[in-house]
């Protein structure tokens, strides 16, 4: 069949790119397949460490933070397979759960994973993990193995024409599943074995990465229930767990490896109690710059300004916007900063929202703003209503809406008391937002998490959440003399 035969030349192809292109794996000693030098790497890190510098701001609120990082990251490098490269370990401000690895020893890590860790141990687990992405230069291959199915898919193109681009591709995507499959799987096993290694070469008990894991499934787990009560999809974790194999004998195994790098009559202590001294007074959640969230009010220092969501909503702070989500999942609202205003807020309002000038727009001004008011159905026929609102030189457009005119109706004089709710902050204001604050308190008798709960910040999940901040998730409760973390 000509099918077969395409088949075969493309697999052929495949081996011809595999040749063109090897060199010897640091970790492994073998040779495997890459179109980037050393040296490319080099500069691919640094091209993207300047970009990634744009996304995330370095968490500098507690420096002697950063410091404590970048020592565990080094040390742990020092007795990786490429010890001689030039890492760098930072901490960004981020609440997000989440540590990743660039090309040429660029490693970051969020505050957000930092509040889930326990102990300096399971720190230099998540370092030790990204540290072996950097040595085994898995990126590389997955760019190198990236290149080669798309310059595949070119040439098959060229020398097989009769097939036509959709067949091309199609029969091209064959391979390139073959050739790309399995990678994720295989290189954070093999990122879970070389980062134990390098614990227990470091000093530290292999068997935090396997603790590592745990503490960041039963994350996931709970944001999963968390995501359910919200609307939203719940987050992922890119690394550690996220593609590993179902199968956790062979992360045991794997883990177990490490055994052999240990000193004999070693004392490996998990530093937990430094760990805590390190991360006290880490910012929690959204930072005061992204904006925070107290009860159903929602203030921006930076930007100044503040507002009022109806009481019982699900607030959520985004990177580009906030949304709002009625307790019935029937209402939501959404506050977006658009830019620099031009002409009046009822043109913007006009061109936002594409509305015909016979539309209803008012304009008037509330708390001292410029705003336009717009009452008009969307393109696919619900009803919804928005101000665009002109403060310090930006334009923001807050809009609420319905999954029914009913149920619009209904929200409708909350989602108008939303819009007349934006305003400066006022000066006690300014000085009063901060970010909630990981502290540390000595359990007594009688302490429980639902007890801390009824006190804590965290909201109807507090309970839980203060369980997954002490490695307690889901139902283990405090002893007497624990260190506990608790947010303020």
């Amino acid at each position: 069949m000509r099918t077969a035969s395409t088949l075969r030349f493309t697999l052929a192809l495949g081996g011809m790119l595999l040749f063109a292109g090897c060199a010897v794996n640091p970790v492994t000693g073998n040779r495997n397949f890459t179109l980037m030098s050393e040296a490319d790497e080099m500069r691919k890190g640094r091209q993207v460490a300047a970009e990634v510098s744009k996304a995330y701001a370095v968490y500098d609120d507690l420096p002697v933070l950063q410091k404590y990082v970048n020592e565990i990251g080094q040390k742990l490098a020092k007795k990786s397979h490429r010890p001689k490269l030039d890492y760098h370990f930072t901490v960004v401000d981020s609440p997000q759960v989440n540590a990743f690895a660039l090309p040429g020893g660029y490693i970051y890590v969020t505050r957000g994973i930092l509040a889930y860790l326990n102990s300096e141990a399971e720190l230099a687990a998540v370092l030790g993990h990204e540290i072996a992405h950097v040595t085994a230069r898995h990126s590389v291959q997955q760019y190198s193995a990236s290149t080669a199915a798309n310059i595949g898919t070119l040439l098959l193109g060229v020398f097989v024409p009769q097939l036509g681009g959709q067949a091309a591709q199609s029969l091209m995507g064959l391979a390139n599943n073959a050739l790309l499959s399995g990678y994720g799987r295989s290189h954070e096993l093999e990122a879970d074995r070389l980062g134990a290694e390098y614990l227990a070469r470091s000093g530290y008990d292999p068997q935090a990465m396997i603790r590592v894991i745990g503490v960041l499934k039963n994350q996931e787990l709970f944001d999963i229930e968390v995501a359910k009560q919200e609307g939203r999809e719940p987050r992922r974790y890119h690394g550690i767990f996220a593609t590993h194999p179902d199968n956790d004998t062979r992360l045991q195994e794997v883990v177990g490896e490490a055994k052999q790098y240990i000193v004999p009559g070693a004392i490996m202590d998990d530093r937990r109690a430094e760990f805590l001294r390190q991360t006290e007074g880490m910012a929690f959640g959204d930072s005061a710059v992204q904006g925070i969230i107290r009860g159903n009010t929602f203030q921006h220092k930076e930007l100044d300004f503040t507002l009022s969501f109806p009481p019982g909503w699900r607030i959520r702070n985004q990177p580009d916007k906030v949304v709002a989500l009625s307790p019935e999942g029937d209402g939501m609202m959404q506050l977006s900063l658009i830019g620099n205003p031009e002409n009046s807020p009822a043109d913007l309002a006009r061109q936002r929202f594409r509305l015909e000038f016979s539309s209803e727009i008012v304009s008037t001004t509330s708390n001292g703003l410029p705003i336009a008011m717009v009452t008009s159905t969307a393109q696919d026929g619900k009803p919804f209503k928005a101000g665009v609102i002109y403060h310090d030189n930006k334009a923001y457009v807050l809009a609420g809406g319905s999954t029914s005119p009913d149920a619009f109706d209904r929200h409708l004089p909350v989602i108008t008391s939303a819009i007349n709710s934006f305003r400066p902050l006022t000066d006690a204001e300014q000085k009063s937002i901060r970010a909630l604050e990981i502290r540390t308190i000595t359990a007594t008798k009688g302490t429980s998490y639902a007890g801390l709960a009824r006190t804590s910040p965290l909201g109807q999940n507090a309970e839980n959440y203060l369980r997954l901040l002490n490695g307690q998730y889901p139902n283990g409760e405090p002893v007497s003399g624990q260190i506990l973390k608790i947010v303020k």
